[in-house]
């Protein structure tokens, strides 16, 4: 329990920096991130593969830090590239690598975007909505027990864990409603979101039972790897992304 401690009290912290900074440090922070998760990922369906797994990983960083400076028409195609040099490279289970890999680049890239474009609040909301979803659901789910939400790919995760996310995530949005100026679709708009994200958690787990591995590395001591700390926050940011592509997204002053 202390080394699983300890690593959360760092990864917050320095979570928090990078987030309240913005600008070229989070950017910067974004592409270490997901270079580490396409490693982690690489390495779990090809354990073999390491130097095409780091090759993959500082292609990964690059193409993130390149796509900051470039027009949109230009974003997809490069995001693709690192997935598609990378299922190339590891001639293994070459669709969950180019869903994954592709997934976590336009997360990383999401991330940057939403935080250059619509500042910081927004960011806040999504981080604390996966964070609670996750706590909420862990706690709720190990106190109240019930049936199981997928037993066949996620057997710990029960619906009373999942159903105290989405309250945790609707708490949150009740909050951001009380120190910002968001409308009340937030409400369920936090839920949805929750539900991505549990989605995120368990899509990731998916790939770890067919590969047989418990972590997607032992990177972070008491966690595992920082796939296994992002998978949730990757499925909310990717459904946040969406929804920014269709919803006029209101700039939230606190």
């Amino acid at each position: 329990m202390r080394p699983r401690v300890i690593t959360s009290g760092v990864l917050t912290l320095v979570g928090v920096t990078v987030v309240y900074a913005g600008g070229t440090l989070f950017a910067i922070a974004a592409a270490v991130a997901v270079a580490v998760m396409l490693w982690e990922l690489a390495l779990m369906l090809a354990p073999s593969k390491g130097s095409e797994a780091l090759q993959v990983a500082l292609l990964g960083a690059a193409a993130l830090l390149i796509a900051r400076f470039l027009p949109p028409i230009f974003t997809i195609p490069l995001l693709a590239a690192p997935a598609l040099v990378g299922a190339g490279l590891l001639k293994k289970h070459v669709a969950i690598f180019l869903g994954f890999g592709f997934a976590i680049l336009v997360f990383g890239h999401g991330m940057v975007w939403a935080r250059d474009t619509h500042g910081l609040v927004w960011l806040l909301w999504l981080i604390f909505t996966v964070v609670a979803t996750d706590v909420a659901g862990y706690f709720g789910g190990r106190s109240l027990g019930g049936p199981k939400f997928w037993p066949a790919v996620s057997p710990k995760k029960t619906w009373s864990g999942v159903l105290c996310g989405w309250a945790a995530a609707a708490l949150v949005a009740l909050v951001f409603l009380q120190i910002t100026d968001a409308g009340r679709d937030l409400i369920w708009i936090s839920v949805l979101l929750s539900f991505a994200s549990q989605l995120g958690d368990i899509a990731e787990s998916a790939v770890k039972r067919k590969m047989d591995v418990k972590d997607s590395s032992t990177l972070l001591p008491g966690h595992g790897g920082l796939f296994d700390r992002f998978d949730g926050l990757m499925g909310g940011a990717l459904f946040m992304l969406l929804v920014a592509q269709f919803v006029d997204v209101p700039d939230l002053i606190l």
